[in-house]
């Protein structure tokens, strides 16, 4: 899909993020539903999120040149495995909860090899998105009060984990609220 690229004065930055198939995405959904029904956050849903696992996020970045080198890195991917085995909690002031994905030696060489093209591009890339320090998780809630964050833990413990399926989408999205720029398949069509 090739992307119209409308600067958005009131962006807050872009995101690479990959994206999951259908049976995987319906069966994390159910973690974003109960946290919605039983009024613990909604804000994903607000912000018209979609559920992913971010690779890069930047306030700064020019999405035509991005375009080029995300089309080129998923034309060499294929579609990857992907196991969420647990839930976490990041420390910050967003009260973010996620699903983890099992850190299999094939997500993190993904990761790595996309880090590898964007530096080799010269894209700057801030800390938490360096292959040393990179945390994968699936946000499913954000902007947990305090005061339900155990609540919300508890209802997350209730899912039937792990779940699993495949990342088969990477694509680039303005945010907030999101809005999706491009997208790509893996594919694995390029010849060696």
């Amino acid at each position: 899909m090739v992307g119209n690229y409308r600067p958005n004065a009131m962006s807050q930055g872009y995101a690479i993020e990959l994206y999951f198939d259908p049976a995987l995405e319906n069966q994390v959904l159910k973690a974003w539903n109960v946290l919605a029904r039983r009024q613990i956050s909604t804000q994903l849903i607000e912000i018209e999120s979609r559920l992913h696992i971010t690779l890069f996020s930047s306030p700064l970045i020019e999405p035509a040149k991005l375009e080029n080198i995300v089309k080129s890195f998923a034309g060499k991917q294929e579609p990857l495995p992907l196991s969420f085995s647990s839930i976490g909690s990041l420390p910050n002031d967003k009260n973010v909860l996620f699903l983890a994905p099992t850190p299999t030696l094939s997500l993190l060489q993904f990761h790595s090899q996309l880090f590898d093209a964007l530096k080799k591009e010269g894209i700057e890339i801030g800390e938490e998105y360096r292959p040393d320090s990179w945390i994968p998780h699936c946000p499913v809630a954000q902007e947990v009060p305090m005061i339900r964050m155990g609540e919300a833990f508890s209802v997350l413990r209730h899912l039937k984990l792990p779940v699993t399926g495949y990342a088969m989408v990477i694509g680039l999205v303005e945010f907030s609220p999101v809005r999706e720029l491009f997208s790509f398949v893996l594919s694995n069509t390029v010849e060696a």
